[in-house]
């Protein structure tokens, strides 16, 4: 039967409605039954959400990952950032390096893999999908300074891990190949993609503020803030910069300019964010190939360990450092598990470098490895990261549901 994308989203929200209904009633975070819903949807059971399928949904996924960033960019106020300090960053520095390099280590030299697998592995660990936190937030209303502490954690993450991520492909391009390292152009290339993604967001951001400075109708908030955002999209395509950076700088540009606006614009999103969301973690979940378990199963257990422990124990240590809050020390690490999105990106930005001709079968093995590797994972990730973090946040006594 020819493809038809209004029966398969029909499809997709009532398995959404249907996995709602379900985590309501075992008091689960819905994100988890989002993911476990789209794994019996995926290929490898019920296969109404084929490979195929999927990269026709695609777009879908773009869109949700905007509205998130988004979401995190108006939480990114300067005042709360200035109040938590220094130990933000510490937290961030110590949780994303300390994943890759925990990982790197433990893979290269326990688990025994090349240095160019444990390599790119480690730099993919260091980020952390800001998706699945965000939905746990928004699902349990959660306020309050290890709330904030989060937010801002999981925004800034991206750019680390990007950092990261550049110089690795960098050295492992440059090692496949034979080539020289030329530290200097890594360095380079990587602060240029940083500095020209918060650029297109802050630039747009004041275009935004001044055609709308004085508008008091919604709608014309919403139409306007949906245009930037598919401009914001499009532009990190075209010029190959991260489209979370972008979005996240045009939202916090927007929260510490204008708090009437920024106001109108996170009530735009809070009204049709919902059902995106949905759409992202069922398809997110059916990219998983079961067959592939038995081939890569060790390796990604044996990831998952080595990135929660670099993730938990980085995150605790720079909280420690930083001189954060007490009940943020022990509790940050637990939400910053999740990988979905911003790593699984990254791995399909691996699959598309290292699969061209240029690197030949050692590049297209390589990307095989990497990319199963972190579909396998990410299912764990979504399924017990949202877990995780309900459960810091209500240690923390931030939390604010229903009985």
């Amino acid at each position: 039967m020819e493809f038809n994308v209004f029966l398969y989203l029909a499809a997709i929200f009532a398995a959404g409605y249907a996995s709602k209904l379900i985590t309501s009633a075992l008091k689960i975070p819905e994100v988890t039954g989002h993911v476990v819903m789209g794994v019996l949807l995926g290929g490898s059971l019920v296969n109404l959400l084929s490979t195929k399928t999927l990269d026709m949904l695609s777009p879908l996924s773009s869109i949700a990952l905007a509205l998130i960033a988004f979401t995190i960019g108006i939480e990114l106020k300067l005042e709360v950032i200035k109040k938590l300090g220094k130990s933000i960053f510490a937290i961030v520095t110590f949780e994303s390096v300390g994943a890759f390099i925990v990982v790197f280590l433990s893979l290269h030299y326990i688990f025994k893999a090349d240095l160019n697998t444990a390599l790119l592995l480690g730099s993919v660990a260091s980020a952390t999908a800001p998706a699945a936190t965000v939905a746990v937030i928004k699902q349990y209303k959660a306020k309050g300074v290890l709330t904030s502490t989060i937010l801002a954690v999981v925004g800034i993450d991206d750019a680390f891990a990007l950092i990261i991520y550049v110089f690795v492909e960098s050295f492992v391009s440059s090692n496949l190949l034979g080539k020289s390292v030329a530290l200097g152009a890594m360095i380079g290339s990587a602060f240029l993609s940083i500095l020209t993604a918060i650029g297109l967001g802050v630039v747009s951001a004041i275009v935004y503020i001044l055609i709308l400075r004085k508008t008091k109708n919604n709608d014309f908030v919403m139409l306007l803030l949906t245009a930037f955002l598919f401009l914001l999209l499009g532009l990190a395509e075209v010029l190959g910069v991260s489209e979370l950076l972008a979005i996240m700088a045009f939202g916090m540009m927007i929260v510490n300019s204008s708090s009437v606006l920024s106001k109108k614009s996170e009530s735009v999103i809070s009204n049709f964010s919902p059902v995106f969301l949905v759409a992202f973690f069922i398809l997110g979940g059916a990219h998983l190939d079961i067959s592939l378990i038995g081939k890569i199963g060790f390796l990604g257990l044996f990831y998952f360990a080595a990135r929660s422990v670099g993730k938990i124990g980085g995150a605790t240590l720079g909280a420690v450092l930083g001189k954060a809050p007490k009940n943020i020390r022990f509790l940050i690490g637990f939400s910053l598990l999740p990988q979905v999105g911003v790593a699984l990106a990254l791995a399909l930005a691996i699959n598309k470098t290292f699969g061209s001709p240029e690197f030949g079968a050692v590049g297209a093995q390589l990307a095989s490895v990497i990319i199963n590797v972190l579909l396998f994972t990410t299912i764990i990730t979504e399924v017990v990261g949202p877990l995780l973090t309900r459960l810091a946040l209500r240690k923390a006594g931030e939390t604010n549901e229903r009985t």
